[in-house]
C-alpha cells in the first residue's frame, strides 16, 4: 500500500523534532453543494529541527514514532 503524502502549513513546534502541520482540503457539501474548507492538524517528525512556524511543508505517512506521530516531514515547499 503506498504511503500518503500531504501538503500543509506548520502551525507550531511542539517539542524537540516535532511540528504540527495544518492540512486544508476543499469538499462539496452533500446537500447544499457549496464548497467548504476543512482542516486537520497532524503531528509530524522533523529530524534536524529544520522547519519554522509558517513554512509550507510536505509530509509523508510512516510507521508510528510515538503516540501522536505517524507522519514525517519530507521537505519544504518554496
Amino acid at each position: 500500500m503506498p504511503r500518503r503524502t500531504m501538503q500543509g502549513v506548520v502551525t507550531s513546534k511542539s517539542g524537540d523534532k516535532t511540528v504540527v502541520v495544518n492540512v486544508e482540503r476543499l469538499m462539496k457539501h452533500p446537500i447544499y453543494k457549496k464548497t467548504i474548507r476543512r482542516s486537520k492538524r497532524y503531528h509530524a517528525h522533523d529530524e534536524g529541527n529544520a522547519v519554522k512556524v509558517g513554512d509550507m511543508v510536505r509530509i509523508k505517512e510512516c510507521a508510528p514514532i510515538s503516540k501522536l506521530k505517524c507522519w514525517m516531514v519530507v521537505g519544504d515547499e518554496a
